[in-house]
């Protein structure tokens, strides 16, 4: 007996290998930061009210600067949201500033995210009294270790002004803030240190460092031109 082939059932629509959607050919678009985030160390106070803590005023030093806000490290226990109060240590400047970051750094600090109200262009920069030109000038740098270690090395000036220099060779130094002397030939002077070069960049090992007296030690003929903006309080950034 011949048995009459089924005939294939028809797929249910569940069944249906459905449709693939396509992905939108337009790239989906990013929203640009604000301001290039540059690595500078800056001495800086942070102050305010932190939650259970209660009032609190430290010193720290900036770890990323742009012109909305800086990534600082800091003892105090804040949250996000908080609202406190950021102090520029050299320009005097303050402003209101809320914490928008937080990454516990370590069982002591956290690494906090400040950002300003709105743009500020030109608050990590400060005018220059005298114009620095390119000169390389042999010195000895004396000053203190981390340890607290006196320490005497040769450096060399990358360019300098009556007022300041930038030094390369400097090993010893770890921050901001520190007073060293720079001597040339048999004239010294005391400078105080306003940044230093990050490990791994083309600025490591050297240092940004402004006179504290009128003592002019280079003996070089310099440009005497109007004042120019600056960033003395990090390495400069190359241009794109």
């Amino acid at each position: 007996m011949e048995v009459a082939p089924l005939d294939d059932p028809q797929p249910s629509p569940a069944a249906q290998t459905p449709f693939a959607v396509p992905f939108s050919a337009t790239p989906e678009k990013k929203t640009p930061r604000s301001s290039e985030r540059i690595p500078m160390r800056v001495p800086v106070v942070i102050y305010g009210y932190a939650g259970k803590s209660g009032a609190f005023h430290e010193d720290t030093e900036t770890i990323i600067v742009n012109s909305t806000g800086a990534l600082v490290t800091l003892k105090a226990k804040l949250a996000i949201g908080d609202t406190v109060f950021l102090i520029h240590k050299s320009s005097r400047k303050e402003l209101e500033v809320r914490v928008v970051y937080l990454d516990a750094y370590s069982d002591r600090e956290t690494r906090v995210g400040l950002a300003f109200k709105q743009p500020v262009h030109d608050f990590w920069k400060r005018t220059r009294k005298k114009p620095r030109v390119p000169k390389t000038v042999r010195v000895i740098v004396k000053g203190t270790d981390p340890k607290g270690h006196p320490f005497a090395q040769t450096a060399y000036t990358v360019d300098l002004s009556e007022d300041g220099a930038r030094l390369d060779g400097i090993g010893f130094l770890t921050s901001p803030g520190q007073t060293i002397e720079v001597r040339r030939l048999w004239r010294k002077a005391r400078f105080r240190v306003i940044w230093i070069g990050h490990v791994g960049t083309t600025e490591s090992n050297q240092a940004g460092v402004v006179l504290e007296s009128e003592k002019n030690i280079w003996r070089i003929e310099l440009p005497n031109t109007s004042a120019t903006p600056s960033s003395p309080q990090g390495p400069p950034v190359p241009k794109k």
